[in-house]
């Protein structure tokens, strides 16, 4: 029994590592959005929000469409660092396979690879807060020359504000009534 279980421990061990990450994501969920940083790529890193129903384009999806999309190149393995800064969050998308809880204090390790462009759409899995139903994850995924593009627009368009610089306040309306998220 011994010779068998020393051996499975290591299997089971290194079973979901990947020796090498293409890219590293740090996901941190906010009471009520997600925020994400790419510390391998010039530490870009922004926050996205639901976009409420009376800014909703033609073509968007009502409750799933965020204002900036988690971008992800297909065909790479890449490492997924969750976290919470208030309360348990859960970055849950079935179609990718990943549903990891967010826990302040904690960071939490998950891998996934894309084999095909396109959108995936998950949300918050765990009740978080009176808007917790205004957390959807929207990734799109694209190929390696689309991710090196859209790479320089963000390192511009997501520049990290100094901290003199005041907080960002959004408000949105719903059907249970108006609130305003702040952070510095």
């Amino acid at each position: 029994l011994v010779v068998i279980a020393i051996p499975s421990f290591r299997l089971v061990y290194f079973e979901d590592r990947v020796r090498d990450a293409d890219l590293t994501i740090k996901v941190t969920g906010h009471q009520w959005n997600w925020e994400y940083t790419y510390p391998d790529n010039g530490n870009i890193d922004f926050t996205s929000y639901l976009i409420p129903d009376d800014q909703l384009k033609l073509g968007q999806l009502r409750l799933l469409d965020v204002d900036n999309q988690l971008v992800l190149p297909v065909g790479k393995n890449i490492r997924i660092l969750e976290t919470s800064a208030d309360v348990i969050h859960s970055f849950f998308i079935p179609s990718l396979g990943v549903h990891r809880y967010a826990i302040p204090g904690r960071v939490i390790e998950t891998w996934v690879r894309i084999d095909r462009p396109g959108t995936y759409y998950g949300e918050c899995n765990q009740i978080c807060g009176t808007n917790h139903s205004r957390m959807p994850v929207s990734i799109r995924a694209v190929s390696e020359p689309e991710f090196e593009q859209w790479l320089q627009g963000a390192k511009s368009k997501f520049a990290k504000a100094g901290p003199d610089e005041g907080a960002r306040t959004l408000s949105v309306s719903d059907s249970s009534g108006p609130f305003v998220v702040e952070r510095n």
